[in-house]
C-alpha cells in the first residue's frame, strides 16, 4: 500500500479541465493525498499564469509534502500556450530552472517527476494559441523550417526549393527574428531540465511531443535533445514521445505504481491487424511504438499473453489512415473493411466475464473523438460501466495516457464511485461532445447563434446552455440505460470555443420501478 496521509504536490499544465481536473479526478477514491494550486492563480489562455504565487506555493507546501508532479512550463512561462508567447531571456527561464536545484537541496525526501515540452510549430495559420502573427504567417514559418530540415538532410525537392526561396523574400525578418529567439530560449531550458535529471533533482522526466512532425523546427529541436538525453546516459529516466495534456495522469499512474512496488503488466488487443503500423494524425511514429512509452510511462510494461496480464487493453485503431471523428458517418476502408470492432468487443466481454481480466478501452479509431459504432457495442454488451478505463480524445497520445492511467489506479482501488464518475466524464465528453455535440455544433450550430468556433458568447453563456441540452440528449442515445446514468450537473466552455468543454457529471444506476 501507500503510506498513510501521502502527499503529492502537482502543477498543472494549465488550467483547462485535462490538465487541471483529469489528475485531480482520478487521485480521488486513492489512498494518495494530491494537492494543486488554485485556479486564479492558473492564467486564462494566453495569459499567464501567476508565477510568481505557484512558485512561492510549491516552495511552502513542498516542506510536508512526499513529492511533485510538475509541468515545467507553467513554473517557467505560466502555462502551455504562454510558452509560446513569453518574451523572457534565457538567463531569466535559467534562474527559474535553477529554483528547483534548490528546493530538493531543501526537501531531499521529495521525489520529483517533470514534464516539459518542446516548442511546437503548426502546419497552418492561425493564432488562437501561438503569437498573433501566425495568423498571417503561420504557414510560412512551418514550410520555411520543413523545408531548410529537409535541404540540410539533402532531400529537398526543386519544388520545396523554389517555395523556400518565395518565402525568405516574404517572410518579414523581425517576425522570423521574434519566432526563433524564443525557440531558443525555451530550447535552452529544455537542456537545462536535463541537468536536472543528470543531478538526480528530477527523478523522472517526460518529454512529450505536442503537434509531431517529422521534419521542421520542433522535428530538429527534438533531435537535438534525444541526442543529449544519450550523451547524459539519461535515457532510462526521460523519455519523448508524443503527447502533452495527457502527461499528468500519466505521471499520477507512475508515483501509485512506484509506490506500490507494482509493474502492471499490459496486453494490447488491436481492432485491426495493421493497426500498429497507423501513424495516428498528429504523430510521427508507428502507433505500437508510442503505446510502448505510454504503457512504460505510466510505470508498466507490455504482456507477451493475456493470461500474465494484469489488464488487457483494447485499442480501437482504425485499418489504414487515421480519419477525424467528424467524418466518421462516410464510408471508409479502413474502418468498414481493414479492422474488425465487434471482435474486439467479443473478446472484451468474454475476457472480462470468464477470466476476470481486468478491459479497458483505448478508442483510437478517429482523433478528436470517440468511435460511435464502437461506443454503440460496448453499450449493447452491457460493458460501458464495467471497464477499468476507456478515453476517445483529441489525439492518440493524449487517449491513451488517460485511459492507461485510469485503469492501471482501478487495477490497484477497484470500482470506486470516483471511478465510475471519470467513466461517466468520459462517455459525456470524448463520444458525446467531441464526436456528436461538437461537431454539429461547428457545422452551422454555433454561426446560426450568430458566433463563430473559436469565440463564443463567454464560459456559460447561450451557446454552454445549447450544449448541456444536446449532451443530455446524446447521453440518453448512446450511453444511458440499465448499467448506467450520467448526470451533468455543470457544463461550461473554458477558453470561449467548440474545441474543449468543461463538464462535472456524476454517475449512478436508476432505479427500477
Amino acid at each position: 500500500m501507500v503510506k498513510p496521509n501521502t502527499r503529492v504536490l502537482f502543477v498543472p499544465l494549465d488550467e483547462r479541465p485535462c490538465n487541471y481536473e483529469f489528475p485531480y479526478l482520478l487521485a480521488q477514491g486513492t489512498d494518495l493525498e494530491i494537492e494543486r494550486p488554485p485556479m486564479e492563480w492558473m492564467g486564462q489562455k494566453k495569459i499567464p499564469g501567476d508565477t510568481t504565487q505557484l512558485w512561492a506555493w510549491l516552495e511552502e507546501r513542498a516542506a510536508g509534502a512526499d513529492g511533485a508532479i510538475i509541468a515545467m512550463d507553467t513554473l517557467l512561462y505560466g502555462g502551455i500556450v504562454p510558452s509560446r508567447l513569453h518574451g523572457m531571456t534565457s538567463e531569466q527561464v535559467g534562474d527559474k530552472v535553477n529554483r528547483l536545484r534548490r528546493l530538493k537541496r531543501l526537501y531531499p525526501q521529495m521525489t520529483l517527476y517533470a514534464f516539459q515540452l518542446i516548442m511546437r510549430c503548426p502546419q497552418y495559420s492561425l493564432a488562437d494559441e501561438e503569437p498573433d502573427y501566425y495568423a498571417d504567417w503561420g504557414r510560412e514559418i512551418f514550410r520555411k523550417g520543413f523545408i531548410e530540415h529537409r535541404q540540410e538532410l539533402g532531400i529537398a525537392t526543386a519544388e520545396e526549393l523554389l517555395e523556400l526561396s518565395d518565402i525568405n523574400e516574404r517572410l518579414p525578418v523581425e517576425i522570423l527574428e521574434d519566432y526563433l529567439g524564443r525557440r531558443r530560449v525555451n530550447l535552452e531550458a529544455n537542456e537545462a531540465a536535463l541537468e536536472l535529471v543528470a543531478e538526480g533533482i528530477i527523478d523522472f522526466m517526460i518529454i512529450p511531443q505536442d503537434d509531431s512532425a517529422p521534419y521542421g523546427y520542433t522535428a530538429k529541436d527534438q533531435q537535438r535533445l534525444r541526442n543529449r538525453i544519450s550523451d547524459l546516459g539519461l535515457d532510462l529516466s526521460v523519455y519523448m514521445y508524443p503527447g502533452a495534456d495527457e502527461v499528468g495522469c500519466t505521471l499520477l499512474a507512475r508515483w501509485v505504481n512506484q509506490a506500490k512496488n507494482a509493474v502492471p503488466l499490459v496486453y494490447p488487443r488491436l481492432s485491426a491487424l495493421q493497426g500498429a503500423f497507423v501513424i495516428p494524425l498528429f504523430e510521427d511514429r508507428y502507433f505500437y511504438e508510442t503505446l510502448k512509452y505510454q504503457i512504460m510511462a505510466a510505470g508498466g510494461l507490455i504482456a507477451s499473453s493475456a493470461t500474465e496480464a494484469d489488464l488487457i487493453l483494447l485499442a480501437n485503431t482504425p485499418g489504414d489512415a487515421m480519419a477525424e471523428a467528424s467524418s466518421q458517418q462516410r464510408a471508409m476502408a479502413g474502418y468498414d473493411v481493414y479492422r474488425n470492432v465487434v471482435e474486439l468487443v467479443e473478446y472484451g466481454a468474454h475476457m472480462l466475464r470468464y477470466t476476470g481480466k481486468n478491459i479497458a478501452v483505448a478508442d483510437v479509431g478517429y482523433a478528436n473523438g470517440a468511435d460511435l459504432k464502437l461506443l454503440r457495442l460496448l453499450k449493447q454488451k452491457g460493458l460501458l460501466f464495467e471497464l477499468a478505463g476507456y478515453a476517445g480524445w483529441n489525439t492518440s497520445s493524449n487517449t491513451l495516457g488517460t485511459v492507461i492511467a485510469q485503469s492501471m489506479l482501478y487495477s490497484h482501488y477497484g470500482p470506486t464511485t470516483e471511478h465510475l464518475d471519470f467513466l461517466a466524464l468520459r462517455y459525456a465528453e470524448d463520444a458525446c461532445y467531441c464526436a456528436v455535440v461538437r461537431t454539429a455544433m461547428n457545422n452551422g450550430i454555433v454561426e446560426q447563434m450568430g458566433f463563430n468556433k473559436l469565440m463564443l458568447d463567454g464560459q456559460r453563456g447561450s451557446v454552454a446552455a445549447v450544449i448541456r441540452g444536446r449532451l443530455e440528449q446524446a447521453l440518453d442515445e448512446y450511453v444511458n440505460g440499465p448499467e448506467g446514468h450520467v448526470e451533468i450537473t455543470d457544463c461550461y466552455m473554458p477558453w470561449n470555443r467548440t474545441f474543449e468543454v468543461g463538464l462535472t457529471v456524476r454517475h449512478h444506476v436508476e432505479e427500477r420501478g
